[in-house]
């Protein structure tokens, strides 16, 4: 009875042995497998944030990229709006001078050839007398007593309805006679008396110089009659106002018959104080003048007298020249005097 107790024992001890050791084999390789697992993650969690980096770095990248190429387009978009507006605003110059500047065929060149001749030969006598000994100085630039070394010449003409209907026929030969004296010049303008200008196109700024330009100002000229009130006051300053600029010679050449309003000296103080003096004394916007007899049809008249003295005190202290043109002047030029609707 007692031996087969011990062997129930034994049996009971082993199992217990072997249950133990399979525990402690497991606990074993769960402490092995915790050993390596947190430098595991901490191994990945550091790759990761290095990727997050990278990600952040090249979104932060794309960004600014983005910006630079919205800046670079918003400039594109800006030079093509700046272009387009340009186009467009020199469509329209070219429209309005190609309505206002009309070809001259040759029927027409010829026929301002033909006038241009005629007034070389409608010279009175006396004038070809007094121009028969005639020689110029060396460096002389003048012609008939006028300055011809200006840089660019501005017309102010008389569109009052005594000019027009009186002596416009001179007035067209005289500005042609001007031009033809400066063959070239960097600008040309013309104004009436009001200021108004002939060329809207060119208001404000010059005409070029050019052979299609001159023949266009002669063509224009010689049905060209805006409102007038017969004072050149207004004309002058917008021309001295206007085209004024220190170190550019210009010539102002008026046209007219008449200064019905204003005080001589009071033009002739303001002109001072815009057309200033250089160092020397010399006006740079020289004024030159020309008085037509178109109110002389029953004497000299008071209005005529004040043209023609503002004219000569305007010219005297601007460097110019003052001519008055006789009534048998311009008859023998081949131009009417028509006063009251009768000629003379």
């Amino acid at each position: 009875m007692a031996r087969k107790i011990r062997e129930t024992d034994t049996f009971n001890l082993s199992f217990l042995d072997v249950i133990c050791c399979g525990f402690g084999a497991v606990i074993l390789l769960l402490v092995i497998t915790k050993i390596y697992e947190p430098i595991t993650i901490e191994s990945s969690k550091a790759d990761l944030e290095a990727l997050l980096l990278a990600l952040q770095q090249e979104l932060f990248d794309i960004r600014g990229d983005s910006i630079s190429l919205d800046r670079q387009l918003d400039s594109v978009e800006t030079r093509l709006a700046s272009k387009d507006l340009l186009v467009a605003t020199m469509r329209n110059e070219f429209n309005k001078l190609q309505g206002s500047y009309e070809p001259i065929g040759d029927e027409k060149d010829l026929e301002l050839k033909g006038e241009l001749a005629s007034a070389r030969e409608a010279l009175s006598e006396e004038m070809k007398e007094l121009l028969k000994d005639y020689r110029r100085a060396e460096g002389d630039t003048t012609v008939g007593g006028l300055a011809v070394d200006s840089e660019y010449i501005i017309f102010v003409i008389d569109t009052s309805g005594s000019m027009f209907d009186g002596a416009w026929g001179l007035v067209l030969r005289m500005v042609g006679e001007t031009l033809a004296v400066h063959p070239t010049v960097k600008g040309i303008q013309v104004l009436n008396d009001e200021g108004k200008y002939m060329s809207s196109a060119y208001a404000g700024k010059w005409m070029p110089d050019s052979p299609e330009i001159r023949r266009s100002i002669l063509r224009r000229l010689s049905n060209w009659n805006p409102y007038s009130d017969s004072s050149p006051v207004e004309g002058i300053t917008e021309a001295i106002n206007t085209f004024y600029e220190p170190g550019r010679r210009v010539s102002i050449f008026v046209y007219g018959d008449d200064f019905p309003r204003g005080s001589v000296e009071q033009v002739a103080r303001y002109v001072d104080r815009v057309n200033v003096a250089d160092s020397e004394g010399n006006r740079l916007m020289r004024i030159n003048a020309v008085g037509f007899p178109t109110q002389f049809g029953r004497g000299i008249t008071e209005n005529a007298l004040r043209f023609s003295n503002l004219m000569r005190v305007l010219c005297e202290r601007n460097g110019g020249a003052f001519i008055a043109v006789p009534a048998s002047g311009m008859r023998q030029s081949g131009v009417s005097i028509t006063i009251g609707g009768k000629e003379i």
